[in-house]
């Protein structure tokens, strides 16, 4: 059972590591030698699981989510997560019948979904007790065969890649681990190269960072294994040939193999910090890096090859504020010949990019101030720049898609959120005709009978520099509009994240108390262009501080929120804000919740992981260049000028933000008087997967505000 939040600090719950989990703060170095040499990394060693049909669980939730949709090559048949177990888990069922099964009956939350190719295989992406160190596994349709291709190693990380055109292998990439374990040394862990304001970082594109005969899978890897580096490799399922190393860099912020040519001679490889992503076009028989081209953030699948290899397509923001479909037109040893804006949407930005192997049209998602607009398009064949074929655009039954998946005969599989339903997946037909999957839930099972879901406006404000924020305000049911309200702020995560219009069960519960939600879009946030996404970096931030407080003082001047009611939370970069806020605005709010959240930068760098470490140096600065403006901003610099009481909640296995984060916030909010509890969720990392915490966590944190903020008066409660 997880911890009740009544639990105090002290007496928090701390289990055994496990043999694939760093050790923890405060753990002594593995090795005294400054300069280890652990040799050369090894390759995914598959390990064969027991192989039969996990039998589905006894109990199925009515009210469930089902996303990241991969269909087989018929289209008949469609792999997806889904969570009526109580935990995501990999489910496949058909297209247009009801029966859905469960493909692994682990309680591994299941995080991608890939069907291959030629249908022999689904692969996907699980974390073995919800922590952050994933593994790519396999298994046949049937449910037979399943076996981990990678992530088996102690302390190490692997994730999905792309198949191979003919489905004869897998790219994954595997995360080395350090060789002293999660008590990283900040600074050791990252290049050096790194500016203050993230403009440069460790190169991965010129010859001999890529594999090639020459210099061989020891040579590259030794430098990636010191330092905890990312190495992609293909990896043959069925064991007939041995794993090929792709492409290695010492100190990455990330590595995906997104896509391969038709004939296995070019991959498309997405990599570096966030805010500084780039495309890279590999030559795999030379190791040689043809391309190079920035691309924006946000999902990692950022393109494909046409049939040929002549076309490139590109989710690409480069020199513009949104994220574009752009054409890179490729020579015979794969370097660019010509490049050409292909779509584009005015104040609006490509989130999803779907494109069949045959290469004749296209799916795109466009963000459109939170929502989507789904549009069919026909690319044109050959060499030579031509116009987008005719567009074709769908009236979806709900807000927003989260993921696309097209087929070759036309049609596709998309999955589909919105603010009064659970996530599901709908096919679109030929003439993206919406019609959803009989295995998903209905809209009106999306939470129990008697207090329908809450539908939020959309709402813009003002910062005190000018800079126009937007978000989405929540008003509890049954409220007297005339009247403010108690009212939470919410913030998100990322930062790069957007709060969009989706259903959550963490609303709906505040809303059942009688609790007002504005969640807003801080600068920092994506979906409002690149320069909005840029004006937190550096002292920027502090900036994004005073947002918060600029969102509560809006809403207040509206009428909407009670001044004397306000409270604060919010997850990971949103949990870090929501510490920050109390601190630098303490007359202003009365509560706070705090989740994954990061509370002194030096500590952070000090225990992430490497390869997020090296990111974080991107959008916050570095831990030796930048040591004075980080110390500035940690929370911890100025907890002296705490006064509200603070939840804070957190994963045990989280090696993201590692949990001592919130341990010393909350350790020394009590230290000095001020009511503070911490929440430590068993066998969750640094995102909340399992039912049964997900709705511990969210009691817990209504509980909290509503006796912190008041309860609402009777006539507000409703039915």
């Amino acid at each position: 059972m997880p911890l009740e939040h009544t639990e105090p600090l002290e007496h928090v719950h701390e289990t055994p590591r496990r043999a694939a989990e760093p050790a923890g703060a405060g753990a002594p170095p593995a090795d005294p030698d400054p300069d280890p040499d652990p040799g050369p990394a090894p390759a995914p060693a598959p390990v064969r699981m027991p192989g039969h049909r996990s039998a589905d669980p006894p109990t199925l939730l009515a009210a469930h989510g089902c996303w990241y949709p991969s269909a087989d090559p018929t289209g008949e048949y469609v792999a997806f997560i889904c969570d009526r177990a109580g935990v995501p888990q990999l489910w496949s069922g058909p297209a247009r019948g009801v029966e859905a099964h469960v493909l692994d009956g682990d309680p591994d939350p299941v995080t991608e979904v890939s069907w291959s190719p030629d249908g022999r295989w689904i692969a996907y992406t699980s974390a073995p007790g919800g922590g952050e160190h994933t593994r790519v596994l396999v298994v046949r349709p049937d449910g037979t065969g399943r076996q981990v291709l990678a992530g088996t190693e102690p302390g190490s990380s692997a994730h999905l890649g792309c198949w191979t055109r003919d489905g004869a292998a897998l790219a994954v990439t595997v995360a080395q681990p350090s060789p002293t374990g999660s008590e990283h040394s900040g600074p050791g862990h990252l290049t050096q190269d790194v500016a203050a304001d993230g403009a440069s970082w460790a190169g991965a594109g010129p010859p001999g960072s890529a594999w090639s005969e020459r210099d061989g899978p020891a040579t590259l890897l030794e430098g990636a294994a010191r330092s905890g580096g990312l190495a992609a490799y293909l990896v043959d399922p069925d064991g007939a040939t041995a794993p090929v190393l792709l492409f290695s860099e010492e100190g990455a912020a990330s590595l995906r193999v997104c896509d391969m040519s038709a004939d296995g001679r070019f991959a498309l490889v997405r990599r570096g910090p966030r805010g500084r992503r780039e495309a890279l076009v590999l030559d795999t028989a030379s190791g040689r890096t043809t391309l190079a081209l920035h691309v924006a953030d946000g999902d990692p699948w950022i393109g494909r090859f046409s049939a040929d290899a002549r076309t490139l397509w590109l989710r690409s923001d480069r020199e513009r504020e949104f994220a574009a479909l752009l054409r890179v037109r490729l020579d015979e040893e794969g370097a660019a010949r010509g490049l050409s804006l292909a779509a584009e949407r005015e104040e609006s930005a490509l989130d999803l990019l779907s494109v069949p192997d045959h290469g004749r049209w296209a799916v795109l998602a466009w963000n459109v101030h939170g929502a989507t607009e789904l549009e069919s398009v026909g690319l044109p064949l050959g060499p030579t720049d031509g116009d987008l074929g005719p567009r074709h655009r769908p009236d979806l039954p709900h807000e927003v898609v989260t993921r696309i998946t097209s087929l070759a005969r036309g049609g596709l599989f998309a999955a589909l959120s919105g603010s009064r339903r659970r996530p599901g997946i709908w096919e679109l037909d030929e003439t993206l005709a919406p019609t959803r999957t009989g295995w998903s839930a209905r809209d009106e099972d999306a939470v129990p009978p008697g207090r329908p879901p809450v539908r939020p406006s959309p709402l813009r404000c003002r910062a005190r520099d000018g800079l126009r924020l937007g978000g989405w305000y929540y008003r509890a049911p049954h409220r007297d509009p005339g009247r403010p309200a108690p009212c939470v702020i919410h913030l998100h995560g990322g930062p790069e994240e957007q709060e969009r219009p989706v259903f959550s069960p963490l609303y709906h519960e505040l809303l059942g108390r009688g609790l007002d939600v504005f969640a807003p879009d801080v600068r920092g946030s994506s979906g409002w262009g690149r320069s909005f996404v840029d004006a937190d970096l550096g002292a920027g931030r502090f900036a994004a501080i005073d947002d918060v407080a600029d969102c509560a003082a809006h809403v207040v001047s509206l009428g909407y929120a009670d001044p004397l009611r306000l409270g604060v939370m919010g997850r990971s970069y949103g949990g870090y804000l929501t510490m920050a806020s109390l601190v630098w605005h303490p007359e202003l709010f009365r509560a706070g919740v705090a989740v994954c959240g990061m509370s002194d930068f030096a500590t952070f760098f000090a225990r992430t992981e490497p390869w997020i470490a090296q990111s974080a140096a991107a959008k916050y600065g570095h831990p030796e260049h930048d040591r004075e403006l980080l110390r500035a901003l940690s929370p911890m610099s100025r907890i002296d000028q705490l006064r509200a009481p603070v939840l804070a909640v957190h994963g045990e296995h989280d090696t993201n933000v590692p949990p001592t984060e919130s341990e010393q916030f909350v350790r020394a909010a009590r230290e000095r008087g001020v009511p503070a509890r911490q929440l430590t969720l068993r066998d969750e990392g640094h995102e909340f997967l399992r039912a049964d915490n997900r709705r511990l966590y969210r009691r817990a944190a209504a509980d909290w505000l509503e006796q912190h903020l008041g309860p609402a008066q009777p006539r507000d409660q409703g039915a």
